[in-house]
């Protein structure tokens, strides 16, 4: 395991076709009240003036901001390729579209130090429509004062990148990125809940995200190729969850598990029988023996092996939608 240098802040920023984004998320850390910091950059592969903004910005302040050029990975590998090299005793992920408030690094460092048990800060974080309208309340869950990722991880990752401030002793711990191109960071945050570290809540706002016109690979239709990295980030999050000692007691496990259900009926209608079929039985897994006796379960089970995945996932889905 690597050392780090005590009291760094390390940034990484994957950054792929956004310069006048990337400019201005580099600022927001510059910004910060807070010193020592580093920041590492990872073009992923950019094809537009991008290439040339991160070597501006390297030049412009050479002690703080390193830049990797790299070939496309997607963001979990870039973000990996930047962990590699950071140094800081503490790590910051932010995505180059969202920004860091000036007091960020100091309050969650501070609250660290307060308490050497913690393993990630957390704090408020707002929201900034294209209009430049800000939402007064915290964005998703952020907040709310929670004790620990799971369980509540399974419903959904209720903060966003540039949110959390880990130790890097649990990113090291954790495990490299993935090279998911979609919920890799859900997946990511949930191999550091399987941990089960404790988290500081900061009460107060550290950090935004935006709404924006550009392009996004959270975006877009639910094609097989998106599907297929979606039910990859299931499976690795239900075995995180599982080695965490979730199981069918929990709510937000048969709220997972609801999920995993729904997931494996639209694989099924996309054409992905394996993955519709392995997500079936993670859901009924999920369930519990008495709820996977279902009359739902039962019936798609044997519709299924009657016919097969595809067509019992297409009219599901098409039974959903006229629910719906």
């Amino acid at each position: 395991m690597k050392g780090f240098v005590t009291d760094l802040v390390s940034t990484i920023i994957p950054v792929y076709n956004r310069a006048s984004m990337l400019r201005e998320a580099v600022a927001s850390v510059i910004a910060q009240t807070y010193r020592p910091i580093e920041i590492i950059v990872v073009d992923d592969g950019s094809t537009d003036d991008t290439v040339r903004a991160c070597d501006e910005l390297a030049k412009k302040s050479p002690v703080e901001i390193k830049v990797i050029h790299q070939q496309n990975t997607g963001p979990g590998l870039a973000r990996e390729a930047g962990r590699l090299l950071a140094r800081g005793e503490f790590i910051q992920y932010l995505d180059s579209d969202d920004l860091l408030l000036p007091g960020k690094f100091q309050a969650q460092v501070s609250g660290l130090r307060s308490d050497p048990g913690c393993g990630v800060s957390y704090g408020r974080t707002r929201y900034r429509h294209r209009d430049g309208a800000v939402e007064p309340l915290p964005w998703k869950g952020s907040g709310a004062r929670v004790e620990t990722m799971f369980p509540s991880f399974l419903q959904s990752r209720w903060w966003d990148t540039p949110t959390p401030l880990y130790r890097d002793e649990v990113c090291q711990k954790a495990g490299p990125w993935t090279d998911l191109r979609l919920e890799e960071d859900w997946e990511y945050d949930c191999r550091i809940a399987a941990q089960g570290i404790r988290l500081h809540y900061c009460n107060e706002f550290v950090s935004e995200v935006r709404d924006h016109d550009q392009s996004r690979l959270c975006g877009g239709p639910l094609d097989s190729v998106r599907l297929k990295e979606r039910a990859r980030a299931h499976s690795l999050i239900f075995s995180h969850a599982r080695s965490a000692g979730m199981d069918e007691s929990f709510v937000e496990m048969q709220h997972f598990a609801r999920e995993l259900f729904l997931l494996s009926r639209q694989c099924g209608a996309a054409g992905l029988s394996m993955e519709s079929r392995d997500l079936f039985g993670m859901a009924k897994s999920a369930s519990g023996e008495i709820r996977a006796r279902g009359f739902d379960f039962r019936v798609y089970e044997f519709l299924s092996g009657l016919f097969d995945w595809r067509f019992v996932g297409k009219i599901s889905c098409y039974a959903d939608k006229f629910r719906t």
